[in-house]
């Protein structure tokens, strides 16, 4: 039975790995530098909020548009060139003076430039680790990105607070010339799925459409995801909670980080239960997520804020579950296009929320949004679970398509294997 050792072991993994640890990180710099920037130019809320939706909302495209790239060409060259993109318009961003429209319109480029990658990483692991080793590497990168974030968030808030927005943007940029030169060297030349090319690009939209549409068990995961767009509201108004409490730059990123904090932790300990226990435990873990945020409406301290916030990621540990079975669960030569969809019901849903929160918030005390979206999402999380328990998607046996490796992944296994 392969163990973490054989994780650390192999090379594309690794490399994988560091480099999308690395760009988490600077991205949640880049995002403690915009959501700051925005409230210290306008004290607006709503504007912080809208800004912070942007970094979603682009999904609605680019999810459907561009995460079929990952099915057309090598997943290893989409995932460079986006990377080179992102880096370029956030050296763009980082130049003094732009206006917010300019701003707001680089965020809606680097994350359009970032669905196509996405896709491709997610598409390109189950090749990477074809065998058992699968699920233990997807608890590895989820738990890792976990702790970027609450690396980027704590150490971002401080450096908008010493250096200011520009500076720490540019390291953002750096970040993905380092993802892109360490997908570039350690990653195999893989070609493209077989036969991407003769498909064309509509083709491949509604094939995936239906392919997610059609399985009821594809929709109640998508569902289950989509109740992020409720708890999410607590980060997204992060700024004018922290200043409510009368905290800083650095006090915004304790709320931040401690989301991705008790995420981390969650993930540790859900990867470590039995695919049943997985299984039964995720509509429970979807619930809580929002339950927790419900008492803000009390306005507790920094202290118990930070606490709530941990405990709603500690429980959105579900998507770990949700995610390895979706990916899994579709034909590689499709699974590009199916997860860029699935990712953009679920960008969608969270930009969509945040968004409304951050209209919400210019009239009513932001700890009461807060607490609002947790007691609307509880709602939300309870329709969804319901859906994946008439699925009937929670029984689990050797004849599932939820569990085991395509045969396409164990070919390319035994290739890597054996030369």
């Amino acid at each position: 039975m392969p163990g973490y050792r054989d994780l650390a072991r192999d090379r594309e993994f690794r490399a994988l790995l560091v480099a999308h640890v690395v760009s988490v990180a600077g991205d949640q710099f880049a995002r403690v530098a915009l959501t700051v920037h925005v409230y210290d130019r306008t004290a607006s809320a709503g504007l912080t909020a809208m800004t912070y939706a942007l970094t979603f909302l682009p999904d609605l495209l680019g999810g459907p548009l561009l995460s079929g790239l990952a099915d057309r060409f090598a997943r290893k060259r989409v995932m460079v060139a986006a990377d080179l993109v992102r880096a370029a318009l956030l050296l763009v961003m980082a130049v003094p003076g732009l206006p917010l429209w300019a701003l707001a319109s680089l965020v809606v480029l680097v994350q359009f430039a970032g669905a196509p990658h996405g896709a491709a990483r997610a598409a390109l692991l189950p090749h990477i680790l074809p065998d058992e080793r699968y699920s233990m590497g997807q608890a590895v990168l989820s738990t890792l990105t976990q702790a970027a974030q609450v690396a980027g968030f704590l150490t971002g808030g401080a450096l908008v607070a010493w250096l200011g927005p520009a500076p720490v943007l540019v390291a953002d940029a750096l970040t993905f010339g380092i993802s892109a030169l360490l997908a570039g060297t350690y990653l195999l030349d893989r070609p493209a799925p077989a036969r991407a090319h003769v498909r064309a690009w509509p083709t491949d939209l509604v094939g995936g459409t239906k392919l997610v549409w059609g399985d009821r068990r594809l929709r109640a995961l998508v569902a289950l995801a989509c109740v992020s767009g409720f708890y999410i509201v607590g980060e997204a108004l992060a700024v004018p909670y922290a200043a409510s409490l009368g905290a800083g730059p650095a006090g915004v990123g304790l709320l931040f980080g401690a989301y991705a904090a008790g995420a981390a932790a969650g993930m540790l300990v859900v990867a470590h239960l039995s695919e049943r226990r997985q299984l039964r435990m995720m509509p429970w873990l979807a619930i809580a997520a929002c339950a927790v945020l419900v008492p803000a409406a009390l306005r507790p301290g920094l202290v118990v804020s930070v606490g709530m916030f941990a405990l709603s990621g500690a429980a959105s540990a579900y998507h770990l579950v949700a995610n390895t079975r979706f990916v899994r669960a579709v034909p590689d030569s499709s699974r590009g296009q199916a997860f860029g969809l699935a990712v953009t019901a679920l960008r969608v849903s969270q930009g969509l929320g945040v968004a409304l929160a951050g209209l919400a918030a210019e009239t009513v005390a932001a700890h009461q949004v807060v607490a609002a979206a947790g007691a609307l999402g509880v709602l939300a999380a309870g329709g969804a679970a319901t859906l994946w328990r008439l699925s009937d998607a929670s029984r689990s046996d050797g004849s599932s398509p939820w569990g085991g490796s395509s045969r396409s992944d164990e070919r390319d296994g035994r290739r890597r294997r054996h030369g």
